[in-house]
């Protein structure tokens, strides 16, 4: 079974597009809606729409407006504030301690906003200023909050996390158990990589010494509500307290009582409206991305793409490392020109089939897919969280480039540990699940 070169210019089209600054979602549609009308003469347009609308006619798909805002509700209450104290209660005696909270609240708060821009925003409007004020560089200061991000999606219940339990049909559970500890040694990397470079650089510290236990403690058990919030999630899901859309649901009541009768930060009158917009913009685009992957997926499907794929793959390798190899390259490049969110819809129903094919279990893929992402949104020439700090802080793209390569090659040494050690991302679920 071979293709048509006219059958491919769909494909072409989406790139052309998205390089002349059309926003992915149009480009996407357009070219989708372009070969059903002037190619595929034999498919109807009225089947874009019916597509449309199947995509959104899933009850597991609330879960994401409602991760979204709880999220936006815990900023709002002040989790944020009261993890980074802990941050820095934690990591403060550490040289460039500034930079190790600002790696360590990406990964607490992975469980909180479980958007990476939304994350990297949030540094680089809270730290960066003050890491400045405090001798470094604002290039740095923008590279480690760009970088740190990329931890948030995998901690659960970062949103890419529920996009690929719907696209996958998997367990949302077992794919937020999985999170865990790829989420946690992207961390630890970037944090054994700002260690070595505070050192060189002698950047300084924000407290003289560790401080006692109890000091510790006092500060976790202030911090404890934003601290339990992702395990909370898990442990509901696991005894079956609430599904997916529930506990998302779960998410900002939870929010809501933490930040409005515990810290006392939330006020309905002035946070209500700044809440629901940001709400209603990020499911926008996440949904918005999400369906037009669906259409986009429809067309593959029409010429039989996947299966043509899945072929090509097979004959080429029957060794799942060497399979994992070209999808890390491939996802890598893919990562550099796309938004992550849509690289994921269009690469899971194209790779996942394949990769179950060769026994890889459906998680193990999944969250090697989500890492591989993260890392591309901090690469040129469209890197989300990228463009996120740099124009949050002002910071030029070269000097950025400059600062983020030693995070971006941690990163790397991470997937690699994560592709080829499938125990790493299976053992939490096997654990909890069977």
């Amino acid at each position: 079974m071979t293709l048509e070169f006219i059958e491919l210019v769909p494909i072409i089209m989406v790139f052309a597009f998205y390089f002349l600054g059309m926003p992915i979602v149009y480009a996407l549609f357009g070219s989708t809606f372009f070969y059903c009308m002037f190619i595929g003469t034999t498919s109807q347009p009225w089947l874009i729409l019916q597509k449309v609308m199947n995509s959104t006619q899933s009850f597991s798909m609330l879960a994401i407006p409602f991760f979204i805002m709880s999220g936006s509700v815990m900023s709002y209450g002040g989790l944020s504030e009261k993890l980074m104290d802990f941050c820095e209660c934690v990591t403060g005696h550490m040289k460039g301690g500034l930079a190790q909270v600002n790696v360590l609240l990406s990964m607490l708060m992975g469980g909180c906003s479980g958007s990476a821009n939304a994350d990297a925003a949030m540094d680089a409007r809270m730290l960066c200023p003050e890491m400045a004020k405090r001798g470094y560089s604002m290039a740095y200061a923008a590279a480690v909050s760009a970088a740190s991000s990329a931890s948030t999606p995998v901690i659960p219940p970062g949103v890419n996390l529920v996009v690929y339990a719907l696209i996958a049909q998997a367990s949302l559970g077992r794919v937020f158990a999985a999170g865990y500890v790829p989420g946690i040694l992207m961390t630890g990397a970037m944090m054994i990589t700002t260690a070595i470079i505070a050192h060189k650089r002698n950047y300084p510290r924000t407290r003289e010494k560790l401080p006692p236990i109890p000091v510790i403690l006092k500060q976790a058990l202030v911090s404890f509500w934003g601290l339990f919030f992702p395990f909370g999630i898990i442990i509901g899901l696991r005894l079956g307290m609430f599904t997916p859309s529930e506990g998302g649901a779960f998410a900002v009541l939870y929010a809501f009582i933490v930040g409005k009768f515990i810290y006392k930060k939330l006020s309905l009158r002035k946070h209500l409206i700044p809440i629901l917009l940001e709400s209603i913009s990020g499911t926008s685009a996440v949904v918005l991305i999400m369906v037009s992957a669906n259409v986009f997926g429809q067309y593959l499907t029409m010429i039989n793409l996947p299966r043509i794929l899945a072929s090509a793959i097979l004959a080429l390798t029957t060794n799942k490392h060497v399979f994992f190899v070209l999808v890390n390259i491939f996802l890598l490049i893919m990562g550099m020109f796309l938004e992550g969110g849509a690289v994921l819809m269009i690469t899971t129903p194209l790779l996942l089939p394949v990769a179950q094919q060769l026994g890889i279990d459906v998680y193990h893929f999944g969250l090697v897919a989500i890492v591989n992402i993260m890392i591309g949104g901090l690469t040129p020439p469209f890197g989300s969280m990228m463009f996120t700090v740099c124009g949050i802080t002002g910071t030029q793209i070269s000097d950025f480039l400059k600062e983020i390569w030693p995070y971006i090659l941690a990163l790397v040494i991470v997937l690699i540990l994560c592709t080829y050690c499938p125990i790493l991302i299976t053992i939490v679920p096997d654990l909890m699940y069977g």
